[in-house]
């Protein structure tokens, strides 16, 4: 889903510069026979569509003369697309890497956090060997910059252009009045009259939801409020580990909510939570920035650099940790300075400014005008 709502954001962002932006999305053909494209038969048709029948589709709409005008550029989004960069004239088109956590858990990196299957490893080395390729790369973070580099045995010996271009946000997140957030989600059947304690994310084992059900329980005798996980259903194993606690009645999980609930949940907050121990980049950070919610994170890079200085950071193994940096939300002004600062941060993602860097290094020693 992000990788939609960031080619949307592309897209509308060069249209709105003045650029022409036509989206070229993998054509659906044997798909269509599977009720799912996930798994068993279904994936491998889903496959056969993505790197059979649209390599071809690319190459015949490359043919039209309206696509090989000079002043025409191309930008694959997601850098798991980078496959179909050699269908594309490499010195006119701009990769685009959101991370490399797959990359580097399919050579064997367990700090990614992201296992792989045979197959994923082979798959992960084709991407690898694109985004080397690559005459114009952006990373989003200079996290993923450097962790591409490293990968990097030869050293770029061909010198291609990667650089840092920070993702931008991809929905208006803005401080909701808590009267009114409450409300919001109170009709959406959210209980939020009691203060609570946020996170959002899927399930992923690299988004690390046990250690805020641990921290959970050292403060629960000191804080009498609510857990909300927000994203996907909490796994069983969780569940039990809830239930084990006798946190029960204080931990609740709302699945996929929408942005108005998202905006209101972040806006009415005590606190967001987010100790993965992975990341490529993290935009519930800078979300609950956006809404005034101080933010409690893991200290593993991207984290702090997405961050800015305005979030509490601990160590993702030590409940203990964020129990600490929860409960010191209540001293002085600490969370009002982090809401401050938070606010500051945001200012580093804004959607004009991203647009503005790509065209620009789209443009790069030409005097053209992008289509």
């Amino acid at each position: 889903m992000s990788m939609n709502l960031i080619t949307n954001l592309l897209k509308n962002g060069f249209e709105q510069s003045g650029h022409i932006a036509v989206v070229w999305s993998p054509t659906v053909f044997l798909g269509v026979l599977a009720k799912n494209t996930f798994s068993g038969l279904g994936k491998w048709l889903a496959y056969f569509d993505k790197w059979v029948v649209f390599p071809l589709v690319i190459t015949l709409r490359l043919l039209l003369p309206s696509n090989r005008k000079s002043n025409v550029r191309f930008h694959i989004a997601d850098h798991s697309n980078v496959i179909y960069l050699r269908y594309l004239p490499n010195a006119k088109t701009i990769v685009s890497c959101h991370d490399v956590l797959a990359i580097r858990g399919a050579l064997g990196h367990k700090d990614a956090y992201c296992e792989a299957s045979s197959f994923g490893v082979i798959l992960q080395s084709w991407i690898l060997k694109g985004l080397l390729k690559a005459k114009k790369l952006a990373t989003v973070s200079q996290t993923t910059l450097n962790l591409l580099n490293e990968l990097d045995l030869k050293k770029n010996p061909n010198n291609n252009d990667r650089r840092l271009i920070l993702n931008a946000f991809n929905e208006d997140f803005v401080p909701m009045p808590k009267k009114d957030a409450i409300e919001l989600l109170n009709k959406a059947h959210i209980p939020a009259d009691l203060p609570f304690i946020l996170h959002i994310g899927s399930s992923l084992p690299r988004k690390n939801r046990k250690v805020i059900i641990e921290m959970m329980n050292l403060i629960q005798s000191q804080w009498n409020g609510m857990l909300i996980f927000a994203g996907q259903e909490l796994e069983d194993d969780l569940t039990q580990l809830v239930v084990s606690f006798g946190l029960e009645n204080r931990v609740i999980s709302v699945v996929r909510p929408n942005y108005q609930i998202l905006n209101a949940l972040y806006s009415a907050c005590e606190a967001f939570i987010f100790p993965s121990f992975s990341e490529g980049f993290g935009w519930p950070i800078i979300e609950a920035q956006a809404c005034g919610a101080p933010v409690i994170a893991s200290n593993i890079e991207p984290i702090p650099e997405v961050s800015g200085g305005a979030a509490l950071l601990c160590n993702p193994y030590s409940p203990q940790e964020f129990a600490d940096a929860f409960i010191s939300l209540s001293f002085n002004n600490t969370k009002s300075d982090l809401v401050q600062k938070g606010f500051v941060n945001c200012n580093r993602f804004n959607p004009q400014r991203m647009i503005e860097e790509y065209i620009s290094f789209h443009l790069e020693n030409t005097n053209e005008k992008t289509t």
